[in-house]
């Protein structure tokens, strides 16, 4: 009893429990993860010329107003991917520009939809967000000509007219509706809509499908809500897209989906498949990890017990020093002593006449005492000492040995 309640007291929980505690933390990290990398791309900016912006110069009208047309909501192109695929170049895409867009991304887009039907919405007015109704705007004013031909040169080679509108009224496919205040307008002879003799609201370049609408008063939330505009904001759509209900938005200059950061780029080819493997190594040494091979190994003292440890420590000191090239010729005269104490030499003899008479003891040999103490003697590198000295140490036992 006392045993069990001793095992319950060190293991609060089993493994079990633990191994699916940790699985279900990995598994809700990896989702924070993933969720936190992607939420850029989904959410929806609030305010400004995008197609999700309730303001006065925000699109969601016109997005709703084609869903609301043609039975399905337009798709949102959120990056390359989507410019990319072979569905897109079959849909008219509406660029809508906002003051702060991303220059970058409208050269990226350019390039990418070379040959393909795009209509480019340029900006009209700065506006400032409305804090009382989340999601709107109050306009402050027109935005100065010359950064609105920032934009417009960006796609075509043309600038905004000097010129002020006296018309009240424009003609859009046959139908009438009134100016817009401070119509921006481009010089062209052959406009798509016009606003005069050699004005253009909407015009198409040369050498590409691209059509430029100067005047975004004339399909944006602000413009919606007078009924005939309304109805000619689906005559401009119909004049451009190639088939009907064609239509695509543009989001990528307003920050959604088109910048990759390091996240991203590990989770996404052709990097994916390095990050799952590295997931799948750590898993497997993790799992290598949960079992136990053998008993705890006991962590050894900083010093050792027993002559071997003192002999060890001398020999690591000595190397440190650097001295251990010097100890051959003091061993060979250490084991000179040692041999004539064990083999019984006459008290008094030293040197050669030392030597002369250890070498008498070797039967089988002449000089071997000699030969094996010059060798150890004359050593000059740790390899050639220790086999001398390991041949002098055997010569010593084995007349040890004779002599017993």
């Amino acid at each position: 009893m006392t045993a069990q309640m001793t095992g319950a007291a060190q293991e609060p929980f089993s493994r079990k429990t633990l191994f699916w505690g940790i699985f279900a933390s990995l598994l809700a990290a990896a989702g924070f993860f993933l969720l936190s990398t992607y939420a850029p791309d989904f959410r929806q900016p609030q305010g400004g010329a995008t197609p999700f912006s309730k303001g006065g110069t925000g699109y969601a009208g016109l997005v709703e107003w084609l869903k609301l047309t043609n039975g399905q909501a337009p798709p949102m192109e959120r990056g390359e991917k989507d410019l990319a695929s072979p569905v897109a170049s079959t849909f008219l895409l509406v660029v809508t520009i906002a003051p702060g867009s991303d220059p970058a991304a409208l050269d990226r887009l350019i390039k990418l939809r070379a040959g393909k039907d795009t209509l480019f919405i340029l900006p009209k007015w700065q506006t400032f967000p409305l804090f009382s109704h989340d999601g709107w705007e109050e306009k402050v004013e027109r935005l100065p000509n010359n950064v609105v031909n920032d934009w417009l040169g960006r796609i075509a080679k043309a600038k905004l007219g000097e010129a002020k509108n006296t018309l009240s009224q424009i003609n859009i496919a046959g139908r009438m509706v009134a100016a817009p205040e401070e119509l921006q307008w481009v010089a062209d002879d052959h406009p798509l809509i016009a606003a005069g003799d050699g004005r253009a609201i909407l015009t198409e370049l040369d050498n590409e499908p691209f059509y430029i609408l100067t005047d975004p008063d004339f399909l944006n939330n602000a413009a919606l809500k007078d009924e005939q505009k309304a109805a000619a904001a689906l005559d401009i759509i119909a004049m451009l897209e190639p088939a009907k209900g064609a239509v695509m938005f543009d989001l990528t200059l307003h920050g959604i989906g088109g910048n990759y950061d390091l996240a991203k780029l590990l989770i996404e080819p052709p990097f994916l498949a390095l990050t799952l493997s590295v997931l799948v190594a750590a898993a497997l040494a993790f799992l290598h990890g949960l079992g136990r091979f053998g008993p705890p190994r006991a962590e050894g003292r900083a010093i050792a017990f027993g002559k071997r440890a003192l002999v060890d420590t001398t020999a690591m000191l000595l190397k440190r020093a650097g001295r251990l090239q010097e100890l051959g010729d003091r061993y060979a005269t250490l084991m000179r002593q040692r041999a004539a104490v064990l083999l019984g030499a006459p008290h008094g003899l030293q040197g050669e006449a030392l030597d002369r008479w250890l070498d008498s003891r070797d039967k089988e040999e002449q000089h071997g005492f000699t030969a094996r103490f010059r060798a150890v003697h004359d050593s000059n590198n740790l390899a050639a000492m220790h086999e001398a000295a390991e041949k002098l140490h055997d010569w010593t036992a084995r007349r040890l040995i004779e002599r017993r």
